[in-house]
Order: structure tokens, then C-alpha cells, then sequence
């Protein structure tokens, strides 16, 4: 019997091969341009071949494609919406281009804003919902003096984007042909510009022209390959994949607060650990967090790899059941051991004490991150919070158990020494089981439990000796 997910593949390729063979799949030709196309013959798929029903799309996304339209202007849903109705898919949120500038979009919604430098676009607001409304992008090079043009920097990554154009000319600048399907109300058919509905089909995610300055352009679409790949359960096209070990460095030039959006994207939607082995694999996770790369090509125990592994599968399982989940968590997972190592090396180097060091050490390896990835300091806080109560957690005599599950953080600190104890094993699990007794123990047997340390056969810091006193010589007889 077919699985639910085999069950929406199988119908989404027989829709695939009914509409490609289709007469209601017109080829429309493209208006003559100055410039060569990089785009194949769109392909104009009508109401009756198409499983895109107005039920699926959201009433305020409708609501601003018809009132777009009754003012004058073309208004199309466009990219992640579409393809993810013809999957089977539920979309997270619905895109609208329009050839109307961001400034007239304004003028007819009201409840809009303006917003973005690097690309002016308009966010129309309904309560808790956000329809994003974009103008058709246009060509960033013009082929004379007055044609307008982007700003670039010297390695091709764009740095500015306001130049407007027409529909064909969006979408040869959307990245991957699985998202260049438009979506018109005025005659609710497809407008497939880049052979899209056959890439469905062939489960393959593959770029809208040359890979090489595709990436350039925008080196997070490398972020983006890996991320839809996953999510979608398809393969990067092998033409798209073969440059991103080599540009991979190129992620060192997007501004870090960027580069945590599109972490938490990567790490907080459900695919974590295959969007971490992917990346590793690529070669991207060494120019996101080196000390994490560096590590793990050291690691002959498996233990770091271990650690992350389970990290990331809990953190996917959560979102599944729709749990919380913190990003905290993940970076404290992921940066561990670098500081472990860094600490360590500290220890010997220094003479610190192992608090010093490890305080050193954290603020150091978070220091470094954050030159790529910009953690908001209330994230930062929390991962200091977890590593510092990893030696805490050691120390349990007297009272300091019983003070130690009182901290606001303990919970993340013990669930984090979980995932080290399951990584390492050892005296880690048994510490581990003895923390997870205490907590399910009434007073008196916490009690017992914190007298009978000894007897667990966990090692007690050995007592510092004193250096022996010299003695003093006698001093003379007193006279009598």
C-alpha cells in the first residue's frame, strides 16, 4: 500500500506527464528583447490541466490579486505557493509580483508598508498575516548608458536590486525553476517560464541560467539549494552542485544578521540534521562555522558527530510534534566542542583554572561566530548559561544539587548533558542517570542520594595537601 507522501509523488507525476502532453499547455512565444534569453519556451498551462484551485490559495492572497487587478495592473502568485500546491503541499505563506512599483501598491492597499534596501517591497497586512507583494525585477546590466543598472560588488554579488522590468524578465532573475511558475486570476492558468512542471517531476533542483553567476550574484542561494533539496526530498541538479564547493566562501560576504535567518530557516523548520549533513558535505559548513568543521575532521571517537546528531534529530522530532524549540539550544550543540577544545588547550597553555578557562574559551569561540552569523544576545546568553552549568552539574555534594535544580536554566543544561552522556557514554552517563533520579526523587531520597556519592563510584576531587610546616629549631634554655 502507497504511503501518503509516494501517493502525492505518484499523482503529482501523473499530472506532470498529462500536462506536458496536453493540448492545454500552450507555448507562448517570448517578446523580442535586446538581450538573449536564458529562459526555454514558456509554456502556458490552462484551468483544466492544473491542480492549483483557488480553495488552496489563502482569501487575503486572492484579495490582492483581484483588487491589483481591478486597479490596472498584471498580478500573479508566484514561486514557493504554487509549487507547493502541486506537491501535495500545504503553503507557509503566499507571494504576489505585480507590475505595479512598491509606491502604487501602496496607494492601493492602505494596510501596507514598505519595506528593504537591497529590493523595495510592499507587505500587505491582514491581522496576523502578511501578504508580500513584489514589482517584476528587471535585468541589472542594460545594453547601453541609459538602461539602469544594480549595484554590484567586485565578485558579482548584488548589493542593490531596484530595477523594475517585465514578468519574462522576473523570471529569468528567480533562482530555481521550480519557483518560476506564476499564477494568474485573470484566466487561472500557469505561466511556466523555466520548465518548472518537468523539474516537479524529476524531483530536481536546478538553477535559471549559468550556476557559476547565479551564486555569485547571491551566494545564499547555495543556503537555498540545500534547504529546498531537503525539504522537498530532491536532489540538487549535478550542474548546480559541482560549483558550491568552490564558492562556498563566498557566504563570508553576506552580512551575518542575514546568515542567522537563514540559520534558523535551515535549522528550525524540521530538517536540521539533513540540512547539516548536506552542508557539511558541500563544504558550506566550514565557511559558516570553521571551529565546528575543524573539529569534527579531528574527531576519530564519532563523539562531536554524535552529539550534533542527536541534537539535530530531537530539535526535528520536536518541531514534528510541535514542541518549542530554541535556537540556543542547536548553537550550544553545535559549538561544544570547539569550546571544550578551546578550553582545554587554555588549561595547559595558561594555568587558568577550569572556570576561567572556560569562560575564556566561550566567549571566544562566540566572538568568532559571530563575525559570520550575528546571534541576538538573548540567544548568546542562554548558550553561555547551558555550557557554563555542564561543570556544575559535576558537583553535587552538600547542598549545591538542590541550589543547582533551583537555576532558571537547569532544564536546558541537563537536557543538553543528555545528549553529551548518549555522545560519549562513560562516567557522562552515569552522571546523567544520577541527575535524572534526583529529579524524579521525593526530599528524602534526593537526600540519600546526594549522601550516598561515594558509594555511586563517581570520582570525588581529591582534598588539596598542605606542603609540610618546617619545624622551628628549640630555642634556648631559660636560666633557672
Amino acid at each position: 500500500m502507497l504511503t501518503r507522501s509516494t501517493a502525492i509523488i505518484s499523482r503529482v507525476l501523473d499530472f506532470c506527464r498529462r500536462t506536458l502532453g496536453s493540448k492545454s499547455v500552450e507555448s507562448v512565444a517570448q517578446p523580442k528583447k535586446s538581450r538573449q534569453s536564458i529562459l526555454p519556451e514558456l509554456k502556458k498551462i490552462s484551468r483544466d490541466a492544473h491542480s492549483v484551485s483557488r480553495k488552496d490559495i489563502s482569501p487575503n492572497a486572492l484579495k490582492v490579486l483581484y483588487r491589483l487587478k481591478d486597479a490596472g495592473y498584471e498580478a500573479y502568485l508566484v514561486g514557493g505557493c504554487i509549487r507547493d500546491i502541486l506537491l501535495g503541499l500545504k503553503p507557509k505563506d503566499f507571494d504576489v509580483v505585480t507590475n505595479a512599483h512598491p509606491e502604487q501598491v501602496r496607494q492601493v492597499f492602505k494596510n501596507s508598508r514598505l519595506i528593504g534596501r537591497r529590493f523595495r517591497l510592499a507587505h500587505v497586512v491582514f491581522g496576523r498575516e502578511v501578504i508580500e507583494v513584489a514589482t517584476f525585477r528587471g535585468h541589472h546590466t542594460g545594453d547601453d548608458e541609459t538602461s539602469p543598472k544594480a549595484s554590484q560588488s567586485d565578485a558579482g554579488q548584488i548589493l542593490r536590486d531596484n530595477v523594475y522590468g517585465t514578468i519574462e524578465e522576473d523570471a529569468e532573475r528567480r533562482d530555481f525553476s521550480i519557483n518560476a511558475l506564476y499564477y494568474s486570476v485573470a484566466d487561472f492558468a500557469i505561466y511556466d517560464f523555466a520548465n518548472g512542471i518537468e523539474a516537479i517531476a524529476a524531483r530536481k533542483i536546478e538553477l535559471i541560467g549559468d550556476p557559476e553567476t547565479r551564486y555569485r550574484e547571491d551566494p545564499v542561494r547555495m543556503l537555498r539549494a540545500v534547504r529546498f533539496a531537503t525539504k522537498l526530498n530532491m536532489d540538487i541538479a549535478a550542474e548546480s552542485k559541482e560549483p558550491i564547493k568552490e564558492l562556498a566562501v563566498l557566504l563570508k560576504n553576506i552580512p551575518a544578521a542575514r546568515l542567522f535567518e537563514e540559520f534558523l530557516k535551515l535549522f528550525m523548520a524540521g530538517k536540521a540534521f539533513d540540512n547539516f549533513v548536506m552542508l557539511n558535505d558541500l563544504g558550506i559548513l566550514k565557511q559558516l562555522l570553521p571551529q565546528l568543521a575543524k573539529v569534527l575532521k579531528q574527531d576519530s571517537s564519532g563523539k562531536v558527530f554524535n552529539l550534533i546528531t542527536k541534537a539535530m534529530q530531537d530539535t526535528d522530532q520536536r518541531i514534528a510534534i510541535d514542541k518549542p524549540v530554541t535556537p540556543a539550544f542547536t548553537f550550544a550543540a553545535l559549538l561544544w566542542y570547539p569550546v571544550e577544545q578551546r578550553a582545554e588547550k587554555l588549561l595547559v597553555e595558561s594555568g587558568l583554572n577550569e572556570v576561567d578557562a572556560l569562560n575564556i574559551a566561550m566567549m571566544e569561540v562566540l566572538d568568532e561566530v559571530q563575525r559570520s552569523i550575528a546571534i541576538p544576545k538573548r540567544f548568546s546568553l542562554t548558550i553561555k548559561d547551558i555550557w557554563f552549568l555542564q561543570s556544575r552539574l559535576s558537583k553535587r555534594a552538600g547542598r549545591r544539587a538542590f541550589k543547582l535544580m533551583e537555576q532558571v536554566k537547569f532544564r536546558g543544561a541537563y537536557d543538553f548533558l543528555q545528549l553529551r552522556a548518549q555522545a560519549e557514554g562513560g562516567e557522562l552517563l552515569e552522571l546523567a542517570n544520577w541527575w535524572q533520579r534526583f529529579q524524579s526523587d521525593d526530599e528524602a531520597g534526593r537526600e540519600i542520594l546526594v549522601q550516598n556519592l561515594g558509594k555511586e563510584g563517581i570520582e570525588r576531587r581529591p582534598r588539596r595537601r598542605r606542603p609540610p610546616t618546617k619545624r622551628r629549631p628549640p630555642g634556648p634554655a631559660a636560666n633557672g
